[in-house]
């Protein structure tokens, strides 16, 4: 594998959404933000993306291919979505989560459904306490800016993967149709909380998650960040004109 060339994205401050703080005010701060919504975070999406992430999701499992007997980490997975999805195919999947509130909200729902083979796991995606090449696939869903520290959770993810492991990410990012950035905006500073506050009784934690999809980093950035931690072949897929993205690198 040829070494990466490696570059300091981390500093002594974080972003909470448009705010700059401590890394460990961040990590606080957004783990209060799922506790809040974590009941409400499957009504709320439905109702944010009129029902088009259910449709994003689905692609972006066809783009994991999971396999029957493959294992598969699917971190930042909450509520169960995506691990739901690559359980179907056959992968045994283990969902992981910082947020205890969101994890047993994902085991409710997976009890419901007889999903009863997944496995439920409690971790921090920068210091995952798997042992080195254990997975065949680490998936991460709308978590990634969410993380404090994220070229330390793409050296985990690296790090947690089989040799000829894949890494699978789908963020929001920087939409690139004429015309739509500046209504997107608009629904994304002034709608979304509003939306927010009636459905799940939270403005505030539905202001954070739009500014947070603000202060990512755009594809191009990102799918280097992905590189300079270890990982190579990277894609990136736009979805609706770059709202967003799929990015994918292998372990080699």
């Amino acid at each position: 594998m040829t070494d990466a060339k490696t570059t300091d994205h981390s500093s002594a401050s974080a972003s909470f959404g448009y705010e700059d703080v401590s890394p460990e005010e961040k990590t606080r701060r957004v783990g209060d933000v799922f506790s809040s919504v974590a009941s409400k975070y499957d009504i709320m999406n439905d109702a944010m993306s009129g029902g088009m992430h259910r449709v994003w999701k689905d692609r972006f499992v066809r783009r994991v291919k999971p396999q029957p007997g493959e294992v598969i980490l699917d971190m930042a997975g909450g509520t169960g979505d995506i691990a739901f999805r690559m359980a179907d195919r056959g992968a045994t999947v283990t969902v992981a989560d910082i947020n205890q509130e969101m994890l047993d909200v994902g085991v409710e729902r997976a009890m419901e459904r007889g999903y009863y083979s997944l496995v439920w796991s409690r971790q921090n995606a920068e210091e995952l306490t798997y042992p080195d090449n254990c997975f065949d696939a680490y998936t991460i869903v709308f978590g990634i800016r969410n993380v404090t520290d994220i070229p330390k959770a793409l050296r985990e993810a690296h790090r947690a993967l089989k040799p000829g492991g894949r890494f699978y990410c789908m963020e929001f990012s920087t939409t690139q149709w004429p015309g739509f950035k500046e209504i997107y905006d608009v629904y994304s500073h002034k709608i979304m909380p509003q939306m927010g506050k009636m459905i799940a009784g939270d403005e505030e934690s539905y202001r954070y998650l739009a500014e947070s999809i603000r202060r990512f980093p755009e594809m191009p950035v990102f799918e280097g960040m992905i590189r300079e931690a270890g990982f190579e072949n990277t894609r990136v897929e736009a979805i609706f004109g770059g709202a967003v993205a799929i990015h994918s690198g292998w372990k080699i």
